[in-house]
């Protein structure tokens, strides 16, 4: 029986696209890429300790490099020997301060010594600065942030979401899931809600009622007319307030 020509691998997966697979220190089992293998083995793969690859072409097991010694297959536009990371060019960078490939190009971003964290050159000096908040999970999927492969949406308060999770949480909210503050600006919509309350009464036993307030985006505390679409800070003007105390009658209309 004639033999027949051996049906080429698929060059990469869902993850990556490179013509190689990962031997796994671990188990010394191959996997396209540490995801793969993570998603189908009880424990992590430790892509730094990676020393070897096979060849998706002629199957050669060899050290971990950018191209095969043996049929010059190349297994990563771009690689990196500390990562281990082959992939389609990207204008990927090794950031030493993160530990691990970013998504470029590197003259586009900053790494902040505080958060940690690459971060766009547009929010140098315009972000607030929390220690180390990439080393924590997204509070909305309860997954890792600092080596996740989805961009992380940097919030007005600082705190750190999954892009996909932020966009998600907007269909149902606008306030971050850790501490209330407001997620993006909300100046229009309040300058809305300004309008349905003025054209909005209050029945004549509630329009004399106040109630003190505290701002969830600017941490104030006010007393204010009780309203049932809103109450207003009368500090920062936001609506994104919550009832600080119970609500009393003004003495000249009791």
């Amino acid at each position: 029986m004639a033999a027949t020509a051996r049906e080429p691998r698929r060059r990469g997966c869902e993850h990556y696209d490179r013509g190689c697979l990962l031997k796994a220190p671990c188990c010394d089992k191959l996997y396209t890429c540490r995801l793969c293998h993570d998603n189908n083995e009880d424990h992590q793969l430790d892509r730094f300790k990676v020393q070897e690859v096979q060849c998706i072409n002629c199957e050669k097991i060899q050290c971990a490099q950018q191209s095969c010694e043996d049929c010059s297959t190349l297994f990563g536009e771009y690689y990196c020997s500390i990562c281990h990371l082959f992939d389609k060019d990207k204008k990927q960078y090794h950031c030493e301060n993160c530990g691990i490939c970013r998504i470029g190009p590197k003259e586009d971003f900053f790494h902040c010594l505080k958060c940690n964290l690459c971060l766009a050159l547009n929010l140098q000096g315009k972000h607030k600065c929390i220690e180390n908040v990439s080393r924590q999970n997204c509070p909305i999927c309860l997954e890792d942030i600092h080596t996740s492969r989805v961009v992380a949406q940097v919030l007005p308060c600082g705190h750190l979401l999954h892009r996909t999770c932020y966009e998600e949480m907007l269909k149902e909210g606008y306030r971050c899931p850790l501490c209330m503050h407001s997620a993006l600006d909300m100046t229009w919509y309040w300058r809305q809600l300004d309008s349905e309350v003025a054209q909005t009464p209050m029945p004549s036993d509630y329009q004399n009622m106040t109630v003190d307030i505290l701002c969830n985006d600017c941490n104030g505390r006010s007393t204010v007319q009780f309203h049932i679409l809103g109450m207003k800070c009368q500090i920062c003007d936001s609506y994104n307030t919550a009832q600080a105390g119970g609500r009393r009658i003004s003495l000249d209309q009791q």
